[in-house]
């Protein structure tokens, strides 16, 4: 348990350094005094994400997401908050001290906790095994030197090697505690039933990490010839490891790939390392896998460029030739280089040094319209039908491209290239999107038409497992509260008697004794702690709930203070208010009153509905109840109405 105390520094520092913590993931461009980025929590094409340092706070206007730095790092990392703030902790130098846990609080953690623990173990392991045993240093090492990678890349990426042992590694992990469980779940050890064994057992290690560099995951080569063994092995999937979502070498690539504006993509784990020991560190790998759009998007997140070096192999060019397309469906620019024959990433960065490197991409990588009409000209031998098609997969690829003007130069280009009339292109890419609007229209109307009917001929209910009526209301309440409940609102009348009061007290004084309740419970969760923490001389209601250890109360706080509503035509004509502060005392009456209209209203509805049911059933007792009820509902709507001047008295 880490104590209070600590969290509070721990949250106080990375909300002031917000920026700094988030762009150690995702790309941020200043603007104005904020800071905007592609969201890397939905796919989107145009940013929406917004860092604000001023407040300490992140949120994205496209899917919603929000919070604090500690948010963030949850989310992203898919961690607990504990281990946000440790993670937060290293980073600015606090230290962390926590007591020992409880047996009972060993047991609660959670298995995605205990399978990090488990491949960092193992990652530890291998490179032990590796440099401080006979086999290791002769085999694994070995191997490694004879490629030629020196020690201080071994040591960066963690390289290390597994045993020719059935189970060496199994054995040594139980002795030291870690669960069976836990091996097989990581895909560490294969179990089946009472057979045991190291799934990477003879192989160099490749671990596998996070953006955070965690390690999840390991790839392993085998080295003795065994025609029934596959060359490569990785993980299997699993809480922790998921092969569509991660590139090999992202943790050690993301700052450069932000500071160059480009990633280099390669193959493989080796492509990787010798691009790293010649000084070309944004490179990551798809590690022999087809590339995936969630890959494509994580590269987005740090940078719109991207430069794919494929080896002489025109086999597993052509069968990478859709990952193009992939990439520009994401809105991103590609361009692609093909190395000499007989070359890949590994061998070609070996023979020179890293300037050379970069002088030779710069100058030989050509963008995918040029690449891709060479490799499939090749193929067509000015047969003209094969040449349609060429033309015709070529429009596909530009046909996905979201930007206009960029598809406009695409267009130009190809039509140059292949001696095509521009126009004739755009008929084609005109086909193509219509087919795919009429696909997705064919969609939407198979999933209208299965969709269960609602009945026409029920009155509808508002239940508390309905939406709330009154969330838009309940919401501008919340944001008066965080933003201005620390302001003087003035002196308020309540009836008997007037009094000085600020806008905080005066909201939850109107709320509370009218025993106003709202149907979410986030909502019902602020008003209970902000009454109780209003007591408190020091209290500052928009820093603390945005550095609520709670996520939900976090993200909320966060989207009611980071909305900025425009001042109405008049006061901007007249020059006489300057933000809505200036009309606090008008303001925070009118939403409160607002809240209680909307409510009475609804009440007044339903109890309306229930009079006619009463009313069917021939239930004149209950007739009469509802018909009292009515009428002091009407009475209370009316008052409102007038208090309001504005409303419609019905």
């Amino acid at each position: 348990m880490i104590d209070k105390a600590t969290i509070d520094r721990v949250m106080e520092t990375a909300q002031s350094q917000i920026t700094d913590v988030i762009s150690e993931f995702i790309s941020l461009k200043k603007r104005g005094i904020n800071y905007i980025g592609h969201c890397p929590f939905h796919n989107e094409k145009t940013p929406s994400f917004i860092v604000s340092p001023h407040k300490g706070i992140f949120k994205c206007f496209g899917c919603g997401k929000g919070g604090n730095a500690v948010n963030f790092l949850m989310e992203h990392e898919q961690i607990s908050f504990v281990d946000a703030i440790k993670t937060l902790g290293r980073k600015f130098h606090i230290p962390i001290e926590e007591k020992e846990a409880t047996p009972e609080e060993m047991v609660k953690q959670n298995e995605r906790e205990s399978m990090m623990v488990v491949t960092n173990f193992a990652a530890r392991w291998f490179t032990k095994n590796m440099f401080e045993t006979d086999e290791g240093q002769s085999v694994g090492l070995g191997y490694f030197k004879q490629r030629g990678f020196d020690a201080e890349i071994i040591k960066k990426f963690q390289l290390g090697y597994s045993p020719d042992n059935k189970d060496a590694f199994t054995r040594q992990a139980t002795i030291e505690g870690y669960k069976l469980n836990f091996l097989e779940k990581t895909g560490l050890t294969v179990v089946r039933d009472d057979y045991k064994a190291d799934r990477f057992r003879g192989r160099v290690i490749f671990p596998i990490h996070s953006l955070s560099g965690k390690v999840i995951a390991f790839g392993g080569r085998i080295l003795k010839s065994d025609a029934k063994a596959a060359k490569y092995l990785n993980s299997p999937e699993s809480e922790i490891y998921h092969k569509s979502k991660i590139l090999y070498g992202i943790y050690f690539a993301r700052q450069e790939m932000t500071r160059q504006d480009r990633t280099y993509l390669v193959e493989g784990y080796t492509d990787v390392l010798s691009f790293h020991q010649a000084g070309i560190t944004n490179v990551v790998a798809s590690s022999g896998t087809a590339l995936t759009p969630d890959q494509i998007r994580l590269i987005a997140r740090f940078t719109p460029n991207i430069t794919i070096i494929y080896d002489g192999d025109p086999a597993g060019i052509k069968a990478s030739l859709r990952g193009i397309d992939l990439i520009l469906e994401e809105g991103m620019n590609v361009k692609v280089l093909l190395l000499p024959e007989g070359e890949d990433p590994d061998s070609f960065a070996k023979k020179m040094s890293g300037d050379e490197l970069r002088r030779y991409i710069s100058e030989n990588e050509t963008d995918f319209i040029k690449f891709k009409t060479s490799i499939l000209l090749a193929d067509s031998n000015n047969d003209p039908i094969k040449r349609a098609q060429l033309i015709q997969d070529i429009v596909k690829s530009i046909s996905v491209i979201p930007d206009q003007i960029i598809r406009s130069v695409y267009v130009k280009e190809c039509s140059t290239l292949l001696q095509v009339e521009e126009s004739v292109l755009y008929s084609e890419i005109g086909k193509i999107k219509k087919k795919q609007r009429d696909k997705e229209a064919g969609r939407t109307a198979y999933k209208e038409k299965t969709e269960e009917p609602v009945p026409q001929n029920q009155p509808t209910a508002i239940t508390a497992s309905s939406k709330n009526p009154l969330d838009a209301e309940e919401k501008e309440i919340l944001r008066f509260l965080l933003k201005y409940g620390h302001l003087d609102l003035g002196e308020v009348d309540l009836g008997d008697k007037k009094a000085v009061m600020l806008v905080g007290e005066y909201i939850v004084n109107e709320l509370r004794q009218d025993e106003l309740k709202s149907e979410n419970p986030v909502y019902n969760l602020i008003l209970e702690e902000y009454e109780e923490q209003m007591k408190t001389s020091d209290f500052i209601a928009n820093k603390y709930f945005i550095s609520h250890s709670n996520p939900d109360i976090s993200q909320l706080a966060t989207d009611l203070i980071a909305r900025e509503y425009p001042l109405s035509k008049i006061h901007k004509k007249h020059g006489v208010i300057k933000s809505d502060t200036d009309l606090l005392a008008i303001l925070v009456p009118k939403v409160v009153l607002e809240l209680k209209w909307k409510l009475v209203k609804l009440k007044l509805e339903q109890t309306r509905m229930k009079l006619q049911q009463a009313e069917k059933q021939g239930n004149m007792e209950e007739v009469m109840e509802l018909i009292k009820e009515m009428s002091l509902l009407q009475n209370v709507f009316k008052l409102i109405s007038l208090q309001q001047g504005e409303r419609t008295i019905i």
